[in-house]
């Protein structure tokens, strides 16, 4: 199938008629209209009236609209300095999320002009939550009144389980992090710039001996989570260290977060899928 073909049909399809009633409306002859979709291509006289049937640009017709949003976007966001970028990709981020609300369909443009307005949310709410969950993928955001993220998962074709690293690893990560001075480490890496630090800068400000420090840090080079180099000084060889994930880190800790929070009552949600998350093994 063509790229005409295949956008003729989603968009038939999306206005929820047959192919003899698109044929009426332009027309042509039923099999003219099958023909098209299945690879063959409409007089060129035609694609005006098409288009207009449609409620779409020729442009759309030929798979061209979405990139050429994508592209302005690109520009639109590479013109700015990162503050305003970072808030206006957000507001795209949270007009996503809103599209794939089955109500956004009937709503009211005012009403949703109000909804696409995320920084208007309760301030007094600890959170906010959106989730999506279709066959097709996954989506999450948080929105609070200074505290606002954004996750979204394609549908792995062969499944999401089939991706992930041997369970035994992945359990290693998790126990990497688990323990309450590796985590003080890792949030007073957060107060620095990620730059090299020595052992000693690092048991001064956790209060653990450097042994200790060194041990702990090991592990967590051990799992990928930190970088270890040795440096060379007139005492003798030492450690020095430098975040390896430093951004994975963040989202960890950022959904373990939300984890702890359970259910919130300002949660905006839609799920609809009819499989489960995981392939089963046949058990």
């Amino acid at each position: 199938m063509s790229m005409l073909g295949k956008q003729i049909k989603k968009y038939r399809l999306e206005k929820g008629i047959t192919q003899e009633k698109l044929g009426e409306l332009v027309g042509v002859t039923t099999q003219a209209v099958s023909k098209w979709e299945r690879g063959g291509t409409p007089d060129v006289e035609l694609l005006p009236q098409l288009a207009q049937v449609l409620e779409v640009s020729i442009d759309a017709l030929f798979g061209r609209e979405d990139q050429g949003f994508a592209l302005s976007l690109l520009k639109k966001i590479a013109s700015m300095p990162n503050k305003e970028a970072f808030r206006y990709t957000f507001d795209i981020l949270w007009a996503i999320i809103l599209g794939f609300m089955p109500e956004s369909k009937s709503m009211p443009e005012n009403r949703l002009m109000m909804d696409l307005d995320h920084e208007s949310i309760d301030a007094t709410y600890p959170a906010c939550f959106a989730r999506v969950m279709y066959d097709e993928g996954t989506i999450n955001a948080r929105v609070s009144s200074d505290f606002r993220h954004f996750f979204l998962m394609l549908e792995p074709e062969d499944g999401l389980l089939a991706q992930f690293a041997d369970p035994q690893q992945l359990r290693q990560v998790f126990e990497a992090l688990a323990d309450e001075n590796r985590l003080k480490i890792i949030y007073y890496l957060y107060t620095r710039l990620n730059t090299p630090i020595a052992t000693s800068l690092i048991s001064k400000n956790v209060g653990l001996s450097e042994q200790e420090v060194d041990w702990h840090m090991g592990i967590l080079s051990k799992q990928g989570i930190l970088k270890r180099t040795i440096i060379a000084t007139s005492d003798g060889e030492i450690y020095s260290y430098m975040f390896n994930q430093e951004d994975s880190v963040v989202a960890m800790l950022c959904f373990a977060d939300e984890i702890i929070r359970k259910e919130d009552p300002n949660l905006l949600w839609s799920m609809s899928r009819t499989k489960p998350i995981f392939k089963s093994n046949g058990g």
